[in-house]
């Protein structure tokens, strides 16, 4: 029987969040499955993802993108009210603004969510594998 884990990746910096982007790159995300809660300063992003950790990477997994310390979200190209849109993320961009950083969600068709925070802070946390 093989054992299968489930990772859980911690970016505190570029580099870190470069490992995030590697992982996450071709992801699909719901809109429904797309969550800041501003109170908290939690931004939440849900996605499937093909695993590229292991040697068979067509092993699909859900896992949750963590942002925490966010100020403030802004997107573009993206119809929140569109239930039914699905995502594809290229990549995750990260760039120091004064004070701030600004962590840049890239998606398919120019779509794209850009978070304000003071540091970077994010957690990819794998949930289920389909076996």
């Amino acid at each position: 029987m093989i054992k299968r884990y489930l990772a859980k990746i911690l970016a505190k910096d570029r580099q870190g969040l470069q490992v995030i982007s590697a992982c996450c790159a071709g992801a699909k995300a719901k809109i429904t499955d797309i969550k800041y809660l501003s109170r908290n300063k939690i931004f939440l992003l849900s996605l499937e993802r093909l695993t590229k950790e292991s040697n068979d990477d067509s092993l699909k997994i859900n896992s949750i993108c963590k942002f925490e310390f966010v100020d403030s979200v802004r997107s573009k190209n993206i119809d929140q009210n569109d239930l039914n849109l699905m995502l594809e993320l290229f990549t995750i961009e990260v760039l120091k603004n004064k004070e701030n950083f600004e962590i840049n969600l890239i998606f398919s068709d120019n779509a794209y969510i850009t978070l304000s925070t003071e540091i970077v802070e994010v957690t990819l946390e794998d949930q289920t594998k389909d076996l």
